[in-house]
């Protein structure tokens, strides 16, 4: 598969631009409505994607062989998806033709984060959600 092909897999959800707090103790994570910097809200873009490793360090490439290892990847993520042999959802862009479907179907973080450079760290346990672990199939919208 070329770059370019892995790179479509990307639903443009978003999610993996949240930040994840881990249980020191269980190693369970859970999710914030925090997003990185970068994140455009609306779009659920990163801002500067080709320089983002500039900016956010530690900012992790999905690439093929990281996909496989990362446990807070949402079970609905494509990359994750195709990694684990399984078929993309309805919603996905190169399912749907549509890049809109992923925000239409409720997958996407559009409009339901804050940026990090606005919340203190120690207040990030303020902001735990749990939408974005929740494995969900939305239905179709009918019509």
């Amino acid at each position: 598969m070329s770059s370019e092909q892995w790179e479509s897999l990307c639903d443009g959800c978003a999610r993996c631009c949240l930040n994840k707090l881990e249980d020191w103790d269980t190693g369970q994570i859970v999710w914030t409505a925090i997003a990185c910097e970068l994140l455009d809200d609306e779009t659920c873009r990163c801002r500067d994607y080709p320089n983002r490793h500039d900016f956010v360090p530690d900012c992790i490439p999905l690439d093929p062989q990281a996909v496989r290892t990362l446990t807070w990847l949402p079970p609905t993520c494509g990359y994750r998806l195709v990694a684990e042999g399984h078929d993309l959802y309805w919603w996905h862009p190169l399912v749907s033709g549509d890049p809109e479907t992923v925000h239409e179907a409720g997958i996407s973080t559009s409009g339901r984060t804050v940026s990090e450079s606005d919340i203190p760290v120690e207040e990030y346990e303020d902001f735990i959600v749990e939408w974005p672990g929740e494995l969900i199939e939305p239905e179709r919208p009918k019509g």
